[in-house]
This record gives C-alpha cells, sequence and structure tokens, in this order.
C-alpha cells in the first residue's frame, strides 16, 4: 500500500462493487453500469497503474478508461452466463431500445435484435479501448506495457466475439493460452496492439 500509494477508498471502492454484485441483478441504464464498472474495474485500473510504475497523473484516466474497457469485455462474453444466474448486466433501457427482453437472454434466444444490441455495446467497448490508448501519456507507455499486453489480449476477444457474431448466449468465447502468450509477446517485443 505505502510502496505504490493504494489508498484506502481505492480497495473500499472494490469492496463496494463486489456488495453490488450481491444486491443488485440489473441496471435501469448505462449510468448505473458505468458506476458498477468504476468500482470494479476503473479502480483496479488505477491501482494497477500504479503499480506498473506510473510517472505521469494523466496516467490514472488512460487506466481507469482501460479498466472499463475490459469490464465491458466482460459483459460481452458473460450474457449469457451470467443470464443463467439471473443477472443481466446489458442496461435495461438499452434492451427496451432494442427490443431484447431478459426472457430472451436467459431462454437463449438469438435473433436479429440481439445481435443489434451486442453491436451497440462493442462499439462502446471499442471506443473505450480507442479512449484509454489516446489518453496514455508517452512517459508511461514503457512501465504501462502489462496493461497493454492485457488489452491486446481483451481487445481480441471482443473481436473473437464479433466475428462469432455475437454467439454469446450458449457459449464462452475465450482465446487459447498460446494465443494469449502470442498478444502479450507481440506487445511486449514489437510494442504492437
Amino acid at each position: 500500500v505505502k510502496a505504490y500509494g493504494i489508498e484506502s477508498h481505492h480497495l473500499l471502492s472494490v469492496i463496494e462493487g463486489c456488495q453490488m454484485d450481491l444486491s443488485q441483478t440489473r441496471y435501469l441504464d448505462y449510468a448505473g453500469l458505468q458506476r458498477y464498472c468504476h468500482l470494479v474495474a476503473g479502480v483496479v485500473g488505477e491501482v494497477a497503474a500504479q503499480i506498473f510504475g506510473q510517472t505521469d497523473p494523466a496516467t490514472t484516466q488512460y487506466a481507469h478508461t482501460l479498466g472499463l474497457a475490459f469490464q465491458l469485455t466482460n459483459i460481452l462474453r458473460d450474457v449469457g452466463e451470467d443470464a443463467l444466474r439471473g443477472r443481466i448486466y446489458l442496461p435495461i433501457d438499452e434492451l427496451k431500445q432494442f427490443d431484447v427482453k431478459a426472457q430472451d437472454l436467459m431462454q437463449r434466444q438469438y435473433s436479429e435484435r440481439f445481435t443489434a444490441l451486442m453491436k451497440f455495446q462493442a462499439e462502446r467497448a471499442h471506443r473505450l479501448y480507442d479512449e484509454a490508448f489516446a489518453l496514455l501519456p508517452e512517459a508511461d507507455k514503457r512501465a504501462q506495457k502489462p496493461g497493454l499486453m492485457m488489452a491486446s489480449i481483451y481487445r481480441t476477444l471482443l473481436r473473437e466475439i464479433e466475428a462469432d457474431n455475437f454467439q454469446v448466449l450458449h457459449q464462452r468465447v475465450s482465446l487459447t493460452p498460446l494465443r494469449k502468450l502470442w498478444l502479450a509477446w507481440k506487445v511486449q517485443a514489437l510494442g504492437r496492439l
């Protein structure tokens, strides 16, 4: 905690986010989901950036935004599993906007409406990845390589979900360990995402 400047509010935020999972299974809108993502992923990204060797205060916003992108990717990957557990992280107002019912998710019913909803969600996640990369100060690019390796893996996973036409209600799309290693190596050795 002392070595990396981790403050109690960081840890308490993560606990608060985990507590939300115990009592809240739906989110009315993106603002509500964003708050949850902030607590369980954005704050984690901020702490990780400090551990990785952050030197520029602007790196905090990069790390927070990247954490949000990771969490949205997780949500898209786990839509089917979560629905079977009675959890739907996709905002209710967006489900309504695309005329997708919670029951459709729980019964693993694919439709053009579901695909449109998922494309909308994936585009949001891609915007967050792009925003995060743009926010990373040049001075901290080397120190933040672990986060960039994770970003390469997570964004590739998002692209796989898209390439599979969002077939996430009955399966969990994943990358092999070898592919993850390859993606991480490309960032480390070649600096390519």
